[in-house]
């Protein structure tokens, strides 16, 4: 990982502008899961560290244009980079960002190239979905799997399926424990935002529902709810909250374990996951990571 975050610093250095490299400083690394999944299935290919700096700064183009879609002022617990700079900025530093990971991924196997490209185009698919999704109560659980698998597992899965590629092993059994990887990383990520507190969120709770979204945890509780009980959680959508709306949401889906059911679904996608390339140590410590982590 080391060698990864040298390799971002010069990719960034040599798009020589030191304004964007100034701001790109400014924002957090994160987990760097797209990285380490990069290394953990391809670890001893030359190659591997530079993919892995290549889907972080598109990650983080993505990043940069979901904040700006969102007006969010924040993002992991500081200010963000549409807050500080403007929207304009914002947009334009992630266009530096994916058009140079484009122009490294190049130098790759076709194959790679051309997966990791077409993510994105899905990945822009899913951010629009998302956008427009956010406009009604959405009670589609099939329609909100999709649009999750586009908007973030879709590039999860093009990690894995390239660097099965660079290391010579089945690309498609990795790229399906991408795809399920990303798919319960972004469930988990709905389940935080309801049950984490602002500190370790970075940002207020229940945010995803104010701001329109309605995760797995809003469908499977309108599922459980009374015909009274429904209009009142629509009515809440994309609404600021006040504490006593947020811990009415929260007391109903203690009183139907939807939080539980949320966890095991992502849980059964975790072992699909791991089931389609065996048991291997170190990927299952990445999906034990993300099914267990409280940010």
């Amino acid at each position: 990982m080391e060698t990864v975050e040298t390799l971002i610093a010069k990719l960034i250095d040599e798009v020589d502008y030191p304004h964007a490299a100034e701001l790109f400083k400014k924002l957090s690394g994160g987990k760097r899961l797209r990285a380490r999944l990069v290394l953990t299935i391809a670890p001893n290919e030359p190659t591997a560290p530079l993919l892995g700096a290549i889907v972080e700064l598109i990650h983080a183009a993505s990043l940069l244009h979901d904040d700006v879609i969102d007006e969010a002022q924040l993002r992991r617990g500081v200010p963000s980079v549409n807050a500080t700079e403007g929207s304009k900025i914002a947009i334009m530093l992630g266009d530096i960002l994916y058009s140079k990971a484009f122009s490294e991924l190049t130098s790759f196997d076709p194959r790679i190239a051309r997966s990791v490209a077409e993510s994105v185009t899905r990945l822009s698919v899913g951010e629009m979905m998302d956008v427009g999704m956010a406009e009604s109560f959405n009670t589609d659980r099939d329609l909100y799997l999709k649009m999750l698998y586009l908007k973030t597992a879709t590039l999860i899965e093009a990690c894995a399926y390239s660097a099965a590629i660079l290391a010579g092993k089945d690309e498609q059994a990795y790229a399906t424990y991408g795809k399920n990887l990303g798919l319960a990383f972004q469930i988990v990520d709905d389940i935080l935002d309801i049950t984490a507190d602002e500190a370790t969120l970075g940002k207020p709770s229940l945010n995803d529902f104010s701001e329109g979204k309605v995760t797995l945890p809003y469908i499977d509780l309108y599922d459980r709810l009374d015909e009274p009980l429904k209009e009142r959680l629509v009515k809440f959508h994309a609404q600021v909250l006040d504490e006593d709306e947020k811990q009415w949401i929260r007391s109903q889906m203690d009183a139907f374990n939807i939080i539980e059911h949320s966890y095991s679904h992502a849980r059964a996608l975790c072992d699909e996951a791991i089931g389609a390339i065996g048991d291997d140590a170190a990927l299952r410590s990445i999906v034990e990571s993300v099914i267990k982590r409280s940010h």
